[in-house]
């Protein structure tokens, strides 16, 4: 396992003052599989006070001393290293109830959460694998250290934290360990709302159809919004799939792209509330985007998620069911409205929904809509007020008073321009400008 000169040094130091030291956990795991280590850990007998007088000449990082872990940052790189330990019961699911400081290595990697985690190196003593993670890497396996129920009962995070692994790196979930994530995933519920919303945020741009299926009772007891949506069958001649699994395959289909991720599979968590069915037994969903949205808000809301996130997987789903018409007026109002990225955006949306409802027949529009968008875009076609050749000023010179009247006019001009009834230049613009003033008189 190849080591960057940073954290060979830190180790070096350690070693060198008769300690031991370890790389260990997520970095092992990637260096067998062949990738590059995003961060180096690395773990050791040595008290904190003792590292912090060993690194006296780096800049350090203390937040996690009570914890026994110091970050030592060189080359602008945080480095960091913890003391042996073992934890204690969690009683709230959250955190250890203890921490002890142990002796060895094997100790403390049978604190960590699956085996492929629990493995250490140094390049002198090689590789220390007490559990097996290497075995299990290589054949594709996710198992959790020791006994699963305990696992998951001293941090339900690790339940999420297995789904992404499993997504992740293309692993199978061991039998036990899957069921008892699955038994133990409404505990979940006790966990602080931002760590849950960075995992999911985290799973979200991996996962595939298959993904989601697999994983429901975990994403359901997470986001209990959807689990109505799963089986629920659609009635509908347009959809093959039930409700979640045409969700999921719309998930998949939708780029990488975190909104767009969270509004694909938030965006039909309405179907089930909306559902009747009528005389000749077929399924509709009237008002189901409207609906959706509003889910969606409140279990953004519930995330904690930031605004701007938010409000875009909102309007995009608001909008999902809004057919875009391949007309060059009708897209220059949508592109003035939402702007190029929101436009592209429901289109990426639609495209997806519309491919993934496991039946042909739909007329794919998509093509004609991309290419008479940057038709308008190429023609620097009016989209916003500021476009306009006049302005609020202009409009006081024709006479017109202070107040919502230019406002008003101008948004009128601007529907007028879009629609091709009159040119964007100015003297076309006032002598309309002028009309306008007389009829609202």
């Amino acid at each position: 396992m190849f080591l960057p000169k940073t954290v060979q040094m830190c180790m070096d130091t350690l070693e060198q003052a008769n300690f031991k030291a370890y790389a260990v956990g997520g970095c092992v795991r990637d260096a067998m599989l062949g990738l590059q280590p995003h961060d180096y850990d690395l773990c050791t007998d040595a008290t904190t006070e003792e590292m912090v007088r060993l690194f006296d000449g780096f800049a350090l990082v203390r937040s996690g001393e009570k914890h026994g872990t110091i970050g030592v940052i060189t080359d602008g790189q945080v480095i960091e290293i913890t003391t042996f330990r073992t934890e204690g019961g969690y009683q709230d699911s959250r955190h250890p109830d203890w921490v002890r400081f142990v002796s060895t290595v094997e100790e403390d990697l049978a604190r960590r959460d699956f085996t492929v985690n629990a493995m250490a190196y140094n390049p002198n003593c090689g590789l220390v694998d007490p559990f097996g993670g290497e075995s299990d890497l290589h054949k594709g396996i996710l198992r959790a250290v020791g006994d699963p129920y305990e696992r998951f009962s001293e941090d339900a995070l690790r339940i999420l934290r297995g789904v992404r692994f499993a997504v992740r790196y293309g692993l199978r979930v061991e039998t036990d360990t899957k069921t008892a994530m699955e038994i133990l995933a409404p505990t979940t519920e006790k966990l602080a709302i931002e760590r849950v919303f960075d995992e999911l945020c985290k799973l979200l741009p991996l996962v595939k159809a298959e993904d989601l299926l697999g994983f429901a009772p975990i994403l359901t007891a997470v986001l209990p919004e959807l689990a109505p949506c799963v089986g629920f069958l659609q009635h509908s001649p347009h959809h093959l799939y039930d409700v979640f699994t045409h969700t999921a395959y719309v998930v998949e289909a939708t780029p990488n792209d975190l909104a767009l991720r969270w509004a694909a599979l938030l965006h039909d968590c309405g179907k089930p509330d909306t559902f009747f069915l009528d005389e000749n037994g077929r399924g509709h969903f009237h008002g189901h985007a409207q609906v959706s949205a509003k889910k969606a808000d409140d279990i953004l809301l519930r995330l904690k998620a930031p605004t701007a996130l938010r409000e875009r997987v909102v309007f995009l789903i608001d909008q999902h069911m809004t057919i875009l018409s391949p007309d060059k007026r009708f897209l220059r109002r949508w592109l003035g409205k939402y702007g190029h990225d929101g436009v592209l955006d429901l289109l990426a949306l639609q495209q997806a929904d519309f491919g993934s409802k496991g039946v042909d027949g739909e007329t794919d529009t998509f093509g004609a809509l991309h290419r008479l968008i940057e038709e308008v875009l190429a023609e620097e076609s009016c989209l916003r007020i500021k476009d306009l050749q006049v302005s609020g000023n202009d409009l006081q010179a024709l006479g017109f008073p202070e107040g919502p009247l230019i406002g008003k006019c101008l948004a009128w001009l601007l529907e007028q321009v879009q629609d091709e009834k009159i040119s964007n230049e100015k003297a076309a613009l006032l002598t309309s400008a002028a009309a306008y003033q007389r009829e609202m008189r």
